[in-house]
Protein backbone atom coordinates (compact mmCIF):
# COMPACT_ATOMS: atom_id res chain seq x y z
CA UNK A 1 0.00 0.00 0.00
CA UNK A 2 1.32 3.18 -1.27
CA UNK A 3 0.76 6.36 0.79
CA UNK A 4 0.30 10.32 -0.43
CA UNK A 5 2.73 12.60 0.96
CA UNK A 6 1.45 15.93 1.46
CA UNK A 7 2.09 18.53 -1.18
CA UNK A 8 4.95 20.79 -0.13
CA UNK A 9 2.63 23.75 -0.77
CA UNK A 10 0.25 22.69 1.86
CA UNK A 11 2.61 21.92 4.39
CA UNK A 12 4.31 25.49 3.84
CA UNK A 13 1.17 27.69 4.03
CA UNK A 14 0.18 25.42 7.05
CA UNK A 15 3.27 26.30 8.74
CA UNK A 16 2.89 30.14 6.98
CA UNK A 17 -0.61 30.14 9.02
CA UNK A 18 0.76 29.01 12.03
CA UNK A 19 3.64 31.42 12.45
CA UNK A 20 0.80 34.01 11.51
CA UNK A 21 -1.21 32.98 14.15
CA UNK A 22 1.19 33.03 16.49
CA UNK A 23 2.80 36.38 15.70
CA UNK A 24 -0.92 37.88 16.01
CA UNK A 25 -1.11 36.06 19.36
CA UNK A 26 2.63 37.19 20.57
CA UNK A 27 1.32 41.08 19.46
CA UNK A 28 -2.12 40.94 21.28
CA UNK A 29 -0.34 39.78 24.67
CA UNK A 30 2.14 42.68 24.48
CA UNK A 31 -0.40 44.96 23.75
CA UNK A 32 -2.63 43.87 26.64
CA UNK A 33 0.55 43.82 28.96
CA UNK A 34 1.12 47.77 27.81
CA UNK A 35 -2.13 49.06 27.85
CA UNK A 36 -2.38 47.29 31.52
CA UNK A 37 0.89 49.03 32.91
CA UNK A 38 -0.31 52.28 31.66
CA UNK A 39 2.24 52.70 28.43
CA UNK A 40 -0.93 52.63 25.69
CA UNK A 41 -3.41 54.68 26.89
CA UNK A 42 -6.87 55.90 25.14
CA UNK A 43 -6.63 59.11 22.87
CA UNK A 44 -9.20 61.07 23.80
CA UNK A 45 -11.38 59.57 21.02
CA UNK A 46 -11.48 56.22 22.71
CA UNK A 47 -14.11 56.91 24.89
CA UNK A 48 -16.58 59.00 26.56
CA UNK A 49 -17.91 61.17 29.98
CA UNK A 50 -19.74 58.55 31.60
CA UNK A 51 -21.34 57.83 35.28
CA UNK A 52 -18.98 58.60 38.27
CA UNK A 53 -17.75 56.06 39.81
CA UNK A 54 -19.83 55.34 42.89
CA UNK A 55 -22.80 57.58 41.59
CA UNK A 56 -26.58 56.54 42.13
CA UNK A 57 -29.12 55.94 40.14
CA UNK A 58 -30.04 58.73 38.25
CA UNK A 59 -27.19 60.83 39.26
CA UNK A 60 -26.71 62.99 36.34
CA UNK A 61 -23.06 63.68 37.16
CA UNK A 62 -20.55 62.59 34.21
CA UNK A 63 -16.72 61.43 34.65
CA UNK A 64 -13.70 60.91 32.73
CA UNK A 65 -10.29 59.30 33.80
CA UNK A 66 -6.83 61.42 33.70
CA UNK A 67 -4.75 59.85 30.20
CA UNK A 68 -1.55 60.11 28.53
CA UNK A 69 0.28 61.90 31.64
CA UNK A 70 4.29 61.13 31.29
CA UNK A 71 5.97 58.75 34.38
CA UNK A 72 6.92 61.77 37.15
CA UNK A 73 4.29 64.41 35.48
CA UNK A 74 0.90 65.06 36.66
CA UNK A 75 -2.05 66.82 34.94
CA UNK A 76 -2.44 70.10 36.08
CA UNK A 77 -5.73 71.83 37.66
CA UNK A 78 -6.10 75.62 36.61
CA UNK A 79 -8.44 78.70 37.65
CA UNK A 80 -8.88 79.24 33.80
CA UNK A 81 -8.55 77.22 30.45
CA UNK A 82 -4.85 78.60 30.11
CA UNK A 83 -1.46 77.35 31.19
CA UNK A 84 -0.40 80.72 33.42
CA UNK A 85 -3.31 80.69 35.32
CA UNK A 86 -3.07 79.51 38.77
CA UNK A 87 -2.55 75.44 39.42
CA UNK A 88 -5.29 74.19 41.73
CA UNK A 89 -4.24 70.64 42.37
CA UNK A 90 -2.80 68.16 40.15
CA UNK A 91 -3.58 64.64 38.88
CA UNK A 92 -1.98 61.25 37.63
CA UNK A 93 -2.97 58.48 35.07
CA UNK A 94 -6.39 56.90 35.84
CA UNK A 95 -7.53 59.44 38.50
CA UNK A 96 -11.17 60.74 38.18
CA UNK A 97 -12.53 63.73 37.54
CA UNK A 98 -16.24 65.15 37.52
CA UNK A 99 -16.67 66.91 34.00
CA UNK A 100 -19.41 69.30 34.15
CA UNK A 101 -18.88 71.80 31.14
CA UNK A 102 -16.45 72.34 28.04
CA UNK A 103 -14.66 75.62 26.24
CA UNK A 104 -11.32 76.84 24.66
CA UNK A 105 -8.30 77.87 25.12
CA UNK A 106 -4.73 77.16 25.00
CA UNK A 107 -3.42 73.98 22.92
CA UNK A 108 -2.37 71.12 24.77
CA UNK A 109 1.28 70.71 26.57
CA UNK A 110 2.05 67.88 23.85
CA UNK A 111 2.01 69.96 20.77
CA UNK A 112 -1.43 68.39 18.95
CA UNK A 113 -2.94 71.96 19.22
CA UNK A 114 -5.81 70.40 20.67
CA UNK A 115 -8.13 73.71 22.30
CA UNK A 116 -10.24 71.88 24.44
CA UNK A 117 -10.76 72.15 28.11
CA UNK A 118 -13.24 71.00 30.73
CA UNK A 119 -14.15 72.27 33.66
CA UNK A 120 -13.56 69.38 36.11
CA UNK A 121 -13.94 69.35 40.18
CA UNK A 122 -13.43 66.70 43.20
CA UNK A 123 -14.84 66.76 46.24
CA UNK A 124 -11.96 69.24 47.22
CA UNK A 125 -11.42 71.36 44.28
CA UNK A 126 -12.87 72.83 40.97
CA UNK A 127 -10.57 74.49 37.73
CA UNK A 128 -9.85 73.84 34.20
CA UNK A 129 -7.73 70.89 32.19
CA UNK A 130 -7.31 70.34 28.60
CA UNK A 131 -9.40 67.57 27.25
CA UNK A 132 -6.43 66.13 25.45
CA UNK A 133 -5.50 64.21 29.01
CA UNK A 134 -9.17 63.39 29.76
CA UNK A 135 -11.07 60.19 28.26
CA UNK A 136 -14.17 61.76 27.33
CA UNK A 137 -14.23 60.59 23.20
CA UNK A 138 -13.39 63.99 21.79
CA UNK A 139 -15.64 66.98 20.96
CA UNK A 140 -18.11 64.37 18.53
CA UNK A 141 -18.82 62.31 21.35
CA UNK A 142 -18.71 64.82 24.52
CA UNK A 143 -20.78 67.80 22.94
CA UNK A 144 -23.65 65.72 23.04
CA UNK A 145 -23.13 65.06 26.23
CA UNK A 146 -21.39 68.25 28.19
CA UNK A 147 -22.57 72.13 28.14
CA UNK A 148 -20.64 75.22 27.03
CA UNK A 149 -19.38 76.84 30.30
Amino acid sequence: MQMSRPSRSGSLRSRLLKSRFGAAAVAGAATALLVGAGVLAASPAQAAPRACPGAGPGDPARCAQVIGIDAGSALVMRTEPRYGATAVARYGNGQWLEVECWTTGDPDADGHGYRYWMRVSTASSWGYVNDWYLDTGGPGTWKQQLPHC
